[in-house]
């Protein structure tokens, strides 16, 4: 896995502006993979981490659609924390980088695009595995 923290990257989501509010629309070229399942998270506890792991296949786009959470990314020899708290962008996650997310604000909802339906066979969730498969 030779995916590295720069290789994440924020992306923007399209929208139409109008007096009725905006609309966002997420289709196949908003993203750089085909969409093969979508979650979100909400209602988190105050002080909750989620996340906590990487995957060997899946990529992945999180979206803050309400509210504000942090999510550092880490490739085995580099971190980087990014504030997400806009529903018109999200973050890039390719694989083979492990994520926590943190700092939920009240109300938060995390919507995750993923590229994978779930498989528990290819998460990493032991970050010392993890650090083994990257070689760090």
């Amino acid at each position: 896995m030779k995916t590295k923290i720069e290789d994440a990257q924020i992306v923007v989501i399209p929208q139409v502006h109008e007096k009725r509010g905006k609309l966002a629309v997420i289709e196949k070229d908003a993203i750089p993979f085909n969409m093969k399942r979508v979650y979100y998270l909400y209602d988190i506890p105050s002080g909750t981490n989620r996340g906590g792991h990487a995957h060997l296949k899946q990529q992945s786009v999180i979206i803050a659609m309400s509210g504000s959470f942090e999510v550092i990314l880490d490739d085995g020899k580099e971190k980087k924390t990014f504030m997400l708290n806009k529903p018109d962008s999200g973050l890039y996650i390719p694989t083979g980088i492990w994520r926590e997310i943190k700092n939920f604000s009240s109300g938060a909802v995390c919507l995750v695009l993923a590229s994978t339906e779930f498989d528990e066979a290819e998460y990493i969730r032991d970050y010392k595995k993890f650090k083994l498969i990257k070689g760090a």
